[in-house]
């Protein structure tokens, strides 16, 4: 069984992918395997070059034999033009949290109609094996930033996302539709169907 390491300190993140790839023949482990996911400055100017950073990052640490997973997310308004897109975790500043960030995107877009407010979750994966070869897979999610949060699952924007189709925020819609539609579950799909 191969071996894949989440390239993430986020919890919440690796729970995610582990419960997406759960189909696959991988032993799915997180980043506290090689001591932690080191610090990673990113710098890059798209989700795909910033989730290459933390993988190469990670893979530098890892046992030769593992595979790397990487991604890089974020949210797109286009009220906002696109913000706050690569800086999505780190909107209301470094040590923001998801309740800051909420709060700055809530008031970014008040008074903008709710017909205005479309908007998209956008996810690149970088998965590097154990030749050092990096492979690219992307997903997105389209929908509309809710008037005011709802729902307790989910973590970061999902209570102020609606996806398309629904009149329920992610953090409302629960775990098991969300991977269904979410952007992350769209990416993962592309590099399971190469796998």
């Amino acid at each position: 069984m191969k071996t894949l390491i989440i390239a993430t300190g986020n919890t919440h993140k690796t729970g995610e992918f582990a419960q997406l790839l759960a189909s696959l023949n991988y032993s799915v482990q997180s980043a506290a395997v090689c001591g932690g996911m080191p610090y990673v400055e990113e710098n890059g100017s798209s989700f795909a070059a910033n989730a290459e950073l933390k993988a190469k990052a990670l893979r530098a640490a890892a046992p030769a034999e593992a595979w790397i997973l990487a991604d890089d997310s974020g949210l797109e308004v286009d009220a906002l033009n696109g913000a706050p897109g690569i800086y999505s975790a780190r909107y209301a500043g470094e040590k923001a949290s998801d309740k800051d960030n909420l709060e700055k995107l809530l008031a970014a877009l008040s008074g903008v109609l709710e017909a205005k407010r479309t908007a998209r979750f956008r996810c690149a994966l970088c998965v590097i094996g154990p030749d050092g070869r990096s492979h690219f897979y992307e997903g997105s999610c389209k929908g509309y930033i809710s008037l005011s949060p709802t729902g307790c699952t989910g973590f970061g924007y999902d209570p102020v996302f609606i996806p398309e189709g629904y009149s329920q925020s992610f953090a409302e819609l629960g775990e098991s539709v969300k991977d269904r539609l979410s952007h992350r579950a769209k990416a993962v799909a592309a590099f399971m169907a190469e796998a």
